[in-house]
């Protein structure tokens, strides 16, 4: 499948022919269109629907007519789930736009991002910096240029350092095929990862680390020119892309595999965008 670069790509409201193509490879076989019984919704159909709801927020029952009936959507949401349909997705797109444009190694870099959880569910706990109401937080890495590699989602209130060796061991494609390129993988955290233990740990993932001391800032401020090059922010971009889609800027989902299954289409969606784009 070839993928035409363009310079400006719109707000992405229908499955990309480029996205089908991958995806219909993972899904199990559609029932053929005479079936006896209810109306058959098409897996693509179906899946439009579901890029609905991450977009707008919406529930499911809640959809348009023209994405067939809002149980159904549901219901094939969570069978995917619990496959594990929209992860793979994330590893397929991730190893093309290796291919196309090239995962960026050298420089990655690692943050969380906490969210409101008002129904509660798994993972979820009191968010210390939302005056203890409920929530749920994203640890996510990225490379040179925030393109996902993985996600962990633990409970508001679990430290970011508690996270961070767990985040890089669920990369989600072989990171050997980093190392075979024979390139430094640098890896940068802020403040809240200022810990010896975590210090141990990136040695140990053959990572040389980079973390912001604290009181480092203000030094930095001083003694900045225009050669040096701040690498961390590509994360926190990457956390503002994601929270465009509106289902998961605030979390409704109790279930655990729901709410990571949403996430991972959004970092395919992100992933799609970053190659057309080039």
């Amino acid at each position: 499948m070839t993928y035409d670069r363009v310079k400006y790509l719109p707000t992405i409201k229908r499955i990309p022919d480029e996205i089908w193509d991958e995806i219909r490879m993972i899904l199990p076989p559609e029932k053929p269109i005479n079936t006896i019984g209810r109306p058959v919704v098409s897996f693509r159909k179906v899946l439009e629907g579901i890029l609905y709801v991450l977009r707008t927020g919406c529930q499911c029952k809640m959809l348009p007519k023209e994405y067939g009936s809002g149980s159904t959507c549901h219901r094939r949401f969570q069978q995917w789930s619990l496959s594990e349909v929209f992860k793979k997705l994330w590893t397929r797109l991730l190893r093309i736009y290796d291919d196309l444009v090239g995962i960026q190694c050298n420089w990655q870099s690692l943050d969380s991002l906490s969210v409101k959880a008002p129904l509660g569910g798994e993972m979820t706990g009191p968010n210390p910096t939302d005056r203890g109401k409920l929530g749920t937080k994203r640890h996510v890495l990225t490379d040179g240029q925030g393109i996902p590699l993985s996600v962990v989602i633990t409970a508001a209130n679990v430290h970011d350092m508690k996270a961070a060796i767990n985040t890089l061991d669920n990369i989600v494609i072989r990171r050997v095929s980093y190392n075979m390129w024979k390139t430094k993988q640098n890896l940068c955290l802020d403040k809240g990862y200022d810990f010896q233990e975590i210090k141990n740990g990136v040695i140990k993932k053959e990572y040389i680390s980079h973390i912001r001391h604290r009181g480092e800032e203000q030094s930095l401020t001083k003694s900045c020119n225009h050669h040096n090059k701040r690498r961390r922010w590509v994360v926190e971009r990457t956390n503002s892309w994601h929270n465009r889609f509106r289902k998961l800027l605030v979390r409704y989902e109790k279930k655990l595999e729901n709410y990571f299954a949403l996430v991972c289409l959004g970092y395919c969606i992100i992933i799609y965008r970053r190659i057309i784009l080039g």
